[in-house]
């Protein structure tokens, strides 16, 4: 059986993130504390041999993927890089760029909980997707089945692209990383967002994926 490391990074902070907007598939640059978000992860991660690295296609996750590996250029400067749609965010629809509390209200109010908490805690992470979905005016977001859809397409993707026993650098986003734990080892979702930076390891084997830790920010 097949077996891939892959240290799992959120992007730095951007500038949507510092104004509190809905970021899925609408873009933003990396802060200044963003760009040392990616740095810092890259400095906790200069000991690993990375045999190739992964992102999705939006500019904030390319541009973190670059910083991380400019901080162990002596061991990665030359891997190969592949950037995927299928690793993005999930597709907020209608609400992308809005203010997030006001997205929550608008999307709870189907439920009477009209918080990001509220919704979240009361109903998880895979439901919350298929509410927002259903309250998209334009009827454009991701459901969680589309939503799986794709991103099992992007673990494929990294499957086909990598050999036994490799390490590899995967740069996604908060939620998409939250929806991988709380698949797959839901006793580690504490209920706590994604920090920017943060490193999660997972195990990738031909028909499963293994959390062995989610959110770190210490050394790895």
């Amino acid at each position: 059986m097949t077996k891939i490391t892959a240290y799992v990074v959120r992007h730095g902070q951007t500038y949507l993130n510092l104004y509190n907007k809905v970021q899925g598939w609408i873009d933003s640059p990396l802060t200044e504390k963003g760009q040392q978000d990616a740095h810092s992860a890259g400095k906790r991660l200069a000991k690993i041999n990375f045999d190739a690295a992964f992102s999705s296609d939006s500019g904030r996750a390319i541009d973190t993927m670059r910083l991380i590996l400019k901080e162990n250029a002596e061991h990665n400067m030359n891997i190969v890089q592949y950037q995927y749609p299928e690793l993005r965010e999930q597709f907020h629809g209608y609400f992308e760029g809005n203010d997030l509390n006001q997205m929550w209200q608008f999307v709870g109010a189907q439920v009477e909980t009209t918080t990001e908490a509220g919704v979240l805690n009361k109903y998880g992470l895979e439901r919350a997707r298929d509410l927002i979905a259903r309250a998209d005016l334009y009827d454009q977001a991701e459901n969680n089945d589309m939503f799986w859809h794709r991103l099992d397409r992007g673990f494929d993707k990294i499957r086909q692209n990598t050999k036994d026993g490799d390490q590899v650098l995967v740069v996604s986003h908060g939620m998409t990383i939250r929806s991988i734990v709380d698949r797959y080892a839901p006793e580690l979702d504490l209920g706590v967002a994604t920090a920017n930076g943060s490193v999660t390891k997972l195990t990738i084997t031909d028909d499963d994926i293994q959390v062995e830790y989610f959110n770190n920010l210490d050394t790895v």
